[in-house]
Order: structure tokens, then C-alpha cells, then sequence
């Protein structure tokens, strides 16, 4: 899986729990030795998000039932176990950061304002793609400082593919067939347009803006996939116009940023997290070409229809 094939990291936890106690920047904690202690957060959230996976990959194996919250969206007894397992550890990994998840209670805005650091977790995204065994769900985990993504993890259950970056050290992707690879956006967008997007309806905005950008290629993936396949160069820009919240994009946005790639929203600021007390995303693109002009795009043929 993946953790197997990186390097094996010392114990994590001195430096985690360190690195999450400290009230210094992300950059000051980075140190000469082999591995930093950003390093090593990022080498324990990977292992912690492959026993998550294989907890997932055990339920996906068998019949399961589906439950549906309030939103309507689906909630299966993987989600609730991930969550269960990646709360927990994360909480003994650094006991002084606290774990804000899309399957637990969301604690006050009046809690959560003073946060400076803390885990922002989607323990199964892309449920449908659960549901349907399409095999495009993903674990997502971020480190937020100071309403900024600064680590990233983005594990794929079904094929062991991982995802991961934290501020300042690259994004990489490995999988069980190859040892990390370096991420690097596709730096000039030219026609076709090559644009990743959900599998659900398109709704009128993301059809308006994607007619907006002339000749394109349109692929459906599910989950925050559609952001790492911007990473790794496979699409120039993922339109985010559907629902979304804070926790689908945290780790992906990290992974972009480090790949040389932007998530920002319709006014072309990067997305901000734990700002306010809702926590559902705006509108958003994540774009490999930051010289390209995506926000005239979108207010030239998306924009009229913004919800």
C-alpha cells in the first residue's frame, strides 16, 4: 500500500505532537535532518489513512446498508467507521489539535473560531461512488493553520493510490506499483480544454462556464479526485459549482497549491477554511494554469448563473 513504499519514518509522534502544540509557522518547524517533522506527520496521517482504507475496503467487499442524512446525501457504515478510527488516531497522533470531521458532531462557530490548528476530515468521500462500486472515493485529510490548508492527504482505497503535500515540500502521488512521483499541474492550458467534473447533473452553471472555454474534453471522476487529476496534470480545471463542503477540499487544495496549481473561488481569492460558522464551500475552480484567465471565463458564460 501506499505508506509501504516510502521511506520508513521514525516514530511520529514527538514531532507531531510538537508541531501541533507550537504556536511558530509551518516553515519555521522544517529542519535539515532526513525528515522533518512535517515529513513525519505526513508519513503517520498516510498510515492512518491506510488502516481507514482498509476498514472501508472490508465493508465495500459485502452488502451494506445505506442511510441518507437530513441533506439527503448517503451515509453508510464505512463512513462511520473511517471516521471512528482516523478521529482516534489523529486525536493520540496530536492530542493538542483538535479533529473537525463531516461524520461527527461540528462543534460551535464560537468553539471553532479560536482554533488555530486542526484536522479538517472527510473519512469517505464521494459516498455515491461508494454506493455504485464505481471505486472513486477517497479519504481526505488536512492540517489547517490559520484558515490555511498546509498538509494534505489524499489516500484511494480501491487502487492504494495516495495523494499527500504539505506547504513548502512538493505534492507527490505513489501507489503499490511505484515509488512517489512528483506532482506538476499542466502549466499551459490550450485547446481542448481538458476539464475534470462530478458524474451528477450538470447544473446550468458549470454547463455555462465549461461552453464558455471553446473546444474542451470532459472526464467525470467522483470525490476530490477531480482536484488530484488537476494535479497531476490530467485536466487544466475542475469547476467546483456543486455543493461542497470544506472538508472535500481542504487536503485537495494543499495538493493543487504544492503541484503549482490554484483553488480559488469566483472573485479569484484561494479558499479559506474555518472562517465562518457554515461550512459549505463557494463556488470555486482548481486550475493547473494560473496565467490563464479563469475568472473572466466564468463571468463571461458562468457567472450570470451563479446560485
Amino acid at each position: 500500500m501506499c505508506a509501504r513504499l516510502l521511506p520508513a519514518p521514525a516514530p511520529a509522534r514527538r514531532g507531531a505532537s510538537r508541531f501541533c502544540a507550537s504556536t511558530q509557522s509551518f516553515d519555521s518547524l522544517m529542519e535539515t535532518d532526513d525528515m522533518t517533522p512535517a515529513d513525519e506527520l505526513v508519513q503517520s496521517v498516510i498510515r492512518i489513512s491506510r488502516r481507514a482504507s482498509e476498514v472501508i475496503m472490508a465493508i465495500y467487499s459485502q452488502p451494506f446498508r445505506v442511510r441518507h442524512k437530513p441533506d439527503d446525501s448517503p451515509v453508510t457504515e464505512a463512513d462511520l467507521a473511517s471516521d471512528a478510527l482516523i478521529n482516534q488516531a489523529l486525536t493520540a497522533l496530536t492530542p493538542d489539535c483538535p479533529v473537525l470531521s463531516e461524520e461527527s458532531e461540528c462543534p460551535s462557530f464560537e468553539l471553532r473560531s479560536k482554533w488555530q490548528r486542526y484536522w479538517l476530515v472527510d473519512p469517505l468521500d464521494g459516498t455515491h461512488g461508494f454506493v455504485s462500486r464505481r471505486g472513486d472515493f477517497t479519504i481526505n485529510v488536512a492540517l489547517v493553520d490559520a484558515h490555511v490548508p498546509v498538509l494534505g492527504v489524499i489516500y484511494v482505497p480501491q487502487s492504494g493510490a495516495c495523494y499527500y503535500a504539505h506547504a513548502g515540500g512538493g505534492a507527490y502521488r505513489t501507489d503499490d506499483e511505484k515509488g512517489p512521483q512528483r506532482l506538476r499541474v499542466r502549466v499551459k492550458a490550450e485547446p481542448p480544454i481538458r476539464v475534470v467534473t462530478n458524474y451528477s447533473k450538470r447544473n446550468p452553471m458549470t454547463g455555462a462556464f465549461i461552453e464558455s472555454l471553446g473546444k474542451v474534453r470532459i472526464e467525470r471522476v467522483g470525490s476530490a479526485l477531480k482536484s488530484c487529476r488537476v494535479a497531476e496534470g490530467g485536466a487544466d480545471v475542475y469547476p467546483g459549482f456543486s455543493r461542497t463542503s470544506e472538508w472535500d477540499t481542504a487536503a485537495a487544495q494543499c495538493i493543487v497549491e504544492e503541484a503549482g496549481g490554484q483553488m480559488i473561488d469566483t472573485d479569484g481569492r484561494p479558499l479559506r477554511y474555518n472562517t465562518r460558522a457554515g461550512l459549505r464551500n463557494p463556488a470555486f475552480l482548481a486550475v493547473g494554469d494560473t496565467r490563464r484567465d479563469w475568472i473572466r471565463a466564468f463571468k463571461g458564460g458562468a457567472g450570470s448563473g451563479a446560485r
